[in-house]
């Protein structure tokens, strides 16, 4: 493996663990520096460089403030997508806002909930017949207990399944699966 190599898979193992363990992605992003064979001596610099910008970014990201509260996608119909989220997710109705030109329900976990604290906002244009629903490039991520069953649950629904539950070798044999909503977004379900 040669070091811009080794420096991208340095980035996305620090990126994986900043999601569940960030005070561990700079710890990495520090061994890795310290690993780097004296035959790349011209390289070990630039590698350097780059595993204390990961790890700088991974402390300041760990230490912001800031958190997503929702991510809005454009539906075809708020009932079938709200019946989804529900039905499949677990998701309930937190929230309705009917402006006339945008209707949008707010849905979420129930308070207490692991998962709680991020939403998704359905998004509906009752009078935009221009408008075109489809969610190729949008992918919603879920941590859920068993990621098999919500794929299950969406089948049962007649959704599309783009990926079968099962380990990622990259993500320490976490399981993934990925399924479609309504609309065609993305649906990743990740074994927590």
């Amino acid at each position: 493996m040669n070091i811009r190599n080794t420096c991208f898979v340095v980035s996305l193992i620090s990126a994986v663990l900043l999601e569940s363990a960030p005070g561990l992605a700079a710890e990495v992003s520090t061994e890795v520096s310290t690993a780097v064979p004296a035959s790349v001596s011209n390289a070990a610099p630039a590698a350097t460089a780059a595993t204390a910008a990961i790890a700088t970014t991974a402390t300041t990201v760990a230490a912001s403030t800031s958190t997503l509260g929702s991510v809005g996608i454009g539906v075809k119909d708020l009932k079938a997508s709200m019946a989804f989220y529900a039905d499949v997710l677990g998701m309930k109705e937190l929230r309705r806002f009917e402006l006339g030109y945008i209707n949008e329900v707010v849905m979420g976990f129930p308070a207490g909930a692991s998962g709680a604290g991020t939403n998704v906002v359905l998004m509906n244009w009752p009078k935009d017949t221009t408008r075109h629903y489809d969610g190729n490039d949008v992918k919603l991520v879920f941590y859920v207990h068993d990621p098999a069953a919500v794929l299950a649950r969406i089948r049962a629904r007649g959704g599309k399944i783009d990926r079968e539950a099962a380990p990622i070798a990259v993500l320490n044999g976490t399981v993934v699966g990925l399924g479609r909503d309504p609309d065609n977004y993305v649906v990743e379900v990740l074994g927590r």
